[in-house]
């Protein structure tokens, strides 16, 4: 499986990142004092530290660590595994994602090179102010290193953010509709969507009401493509909707592939539950994953959400019946492996794919073999998955590397 590459993995000519981002200080520009530079490092620290500090002043109502210690210690291995395993499942399907969408586009990319961009991009949007952005920059550059055009690149970033995302909404959106207490809502935000669409669809096949609702958008449009700073990533958008042609096989393989992005991720928590001894189901495993992922989105200066997920889990589990103890260590065990090890993981795959000279090339290579054997080990568990067997298809037309 990895002996299919065919695309250089030295980068041709530098290309512009998929969105405006300036890789360095404008010449002409002042530069800024040190602190105004490394502000959002600075608050995000400031806010870990802020939270340890005061610490001490709420531990009569924090659970006892004594309590928390001894049921991580005697948590379950079989479940533990399981942890680890979902965990990596749900890595691999991103991966797996991603690199089948640069298939779609004509660029075959060895599984552990898919990997090591994978984990190395999320290391670096969990743990540096501005993380988001720079794992986009940077996976997008690994694309353009692994021999994608900037076309491509930037298609594969943006179409495997909607299906993620969609996928993403999705599970929520049916976790609500499987709890008694929020089903009402639930089926009313699916109800409004439905209605319209049932009334949309069938005016929308006549012409001039097509025209109406469609002029806001053909000028939205053409006033970007007037603007001149806007119009070069307007095309750039506008052909990567064009360069990404999926079969009905691939979009049944993309669709599998994020479900299981997340789905993975809900197993972990609830394989962690049962890992301590809580007995929740399911459903409302998946709402305390879906709270605690809005509650990380709420404070974005957080590195990883930390603290606010953690938080938000161990309260969400106590609500459906967990004791705070257990629930502390459940939500210790499930973030020990998929933010701490996740990331330790990622930072070996970002030296490894590194290819500046700060890393020497001794210190590199060890930790590159060290990265391999990792992502062998993570390959081969994202392979017990059913998503593993599906083959993926190139188009005969697509352009090739």
């Amino acid at each position: 499986m990895y002996g299919t590459v065919t695309a250089p993995v030295h980068p041709p000519a530098e290309a512009d990142p998929p969105f405006p981002l300036q890789d360095g200080p404008d010449e002409q520009a002042p530069a800024r004092p040190w602190w105004r530079r490394r502000a959002g490092l600075i608050v995000q620290w400031a806010l870990v530290l802020g939270a340890l500090a005061a610490l001490p002043l709420y531990r009569d109502e924090l659970p006892d660590l004594g309590a928390i210690w001894r049921a991580a210690a005697h948590a379950d291995p079989g479940w533990l595994t399981m942890v680890v395993l979902a965990v990596a499942g749900s890595m691999g399907a991103f991966a797996r994602l991603q690199r089948r969408l640069l298939r779609v586009g004509g660029l075959r990319m060895p599984l552990r090179r898919a990997f090591a961009i994978t984990y190395a991009g999320n290391a670096l949007s969990t743990t540096l102010p501005a993380g988001p952005a720079v794992s986009v920059v940077y996976t997008f550059r690994q694309f353009r290193r692994a021999g994608a055009s900037t076309q491509l690149a930037t298609a594969v970033i943006l179409a495997g953010g909607v299906i993620t995302t969609t996928a993403y909404s999705l599970i929520a959106l049916l976790a609500l509709v499987a709890d008694p207490y929020a089903r009402g809502f639930a089926l009313f935000a699916l109800t409004v969507p439905l209605v319209l669409a049932v009334l949309l669809v069938p005016a929308l096949r006549w012409r001039p009401l097509r025209a109406l609702l469609t002029a806001p958008l053909r000028r939205a449009h053409r006033a970007a493509l007037a603007h001149p700073k806007i119009a070069p990533y307007a095309e750039r958008l506008a052909g990567a909707r064009d360069i990404l042609r999926p079969t009905l096989r691939d979009w049944t393989a993309l669709t599998a592939l994020a479900l299981l992005n997340w789905v993975f991720d809900i197993l972990a928590l609830l394989s962690a539950a049962h890992a301590v001894g809580i007995e929740v189901a399911l459903n409302g495993v998946a709402l305390t994953y879906f709270a605690a992922q809005a509650a990380g989105s709420l404070l974005p200066l957080l590195p990883g959400g930390l603290g606010a997920i953690e938080g938000s889990m161990a309260a969400s589990l106590v609500a459906f019946g967990a004791t705070l103890s257990p629930a502390a260590a459940a939500v210790g065990l499930y973030r020990l492996v998929s933010y701490w090890a996740v990331v330790a993981v990622g930072w070996i795959a970002w030296i490894g794919l590194h290819e500046g000279p700060r890393v020497p090339a001794r210190v590199r290579a060890r930790l590159a073999g060290t990265g391999r054997l990792i992502m062998d080990g993570l390959s081969s568990a994202a392979l017990l998955t059913p998503y593993a067997a599906v083959p993926a298809q190139t188009p005969a037309d697509a352009p090739r590397p």
